[in-house]
């Protein structure tokens, strides 16, 4: 969910091209695109775009992800895309502050059929993950909240996260501010992510790469 003006980092007509070879969005996420602009206005923002959230599922299913876990979820859209890459019998906790948007989650999800595999947890996301038993293990895990918390985030989810499991973390580009030689007069949250950013290329627990795909996609493959 990004509180800036997320642009795609592919020229227009590129980035276009590729939404038009991603999986479209079905009945049921083109309807919560449409609740939350009416609901939330410029807040909307925050929703991943639909190629991003078509990424997702593909990415859940390409590590055969049982058991995930969600960090942010607003309205529900990216919640919708890792729950439907899941294998059978999967489950995913997703964390949020927040019940008037997360009420939106909970119509979509059991519009989508999903609501049984889906858990809601509210309250500060990093006292719910420390509130979770040490010995359960994640297979994906998804971030996309307050930015500056996102190395706090990880750093928790890290060991609670399977060998060979995956922490997708979103708006690591943060509109190409992040790539910008520093200033003073940088917000606090382009200070955060571009910490971030440099704290897991240079962390030999995991192996990772930023995607160009809308505000930045980063996957982090734990050792």
């Amino acid at each position: 969910m990004a509180d800036s003006e997320p642009t795609a980092m592919l020229r227009d007509d590129i980035a276009a091209y590729v939404a038009a070879h991603s999986a479209p969005a079905d009945a049921v996420l083109q309807g919560l695109i449409d609740t939350t602009l009416e609901a939330t206005g410029e807040r909307s923002r925050m929703q991943i775009s639909p190629d991003e959230g078509s990424l997702l599922t593909l990415l859940t299913r390409l590590i055969g992800a049982r058991h995930a876990i969600e960090v942010g979820t607003f309205t529900g859209y990216s919640s919708i895309c890792i729950a439907r890459g899941l294998a059978p019998g999967g489950r995913l906790l997703c964390l949020d502050i927040s019940d008037q948007y997360t009420a939106f989650a909970r119509q979509a999800w059991a519009e989508a059929g999903l609501d049984d595999m889906i858990e809601l947890r509210l309250g500060h996301a990093l006292d719910s993950i420390n509130a979770l038993d040490r010995s359960e293990q994640f297979d994906l895990a998804f971030i996309d909240a307050d930015k500056s918390a996102y190395f706090a985030y990880f750093e928790e989810l890290l060991p609670r996260l399977r060998p060979g499991g995956l922490v997708l973390v979103d708006n690591t580009l943060w509109s190409g501010r992040v790539a910008a030689p520093p200033t003073d007069r940088d917000d606090a949250d382009t200070i955060a992510l571009r910490t971030f950013n440099d704290d897991v290329a240079d962390d030999e627990r995991v192996e990772s790469f930023i995607l160009p795909v809308r505000d930045g996609l980063t996957l982090i493959r734990k050792r």
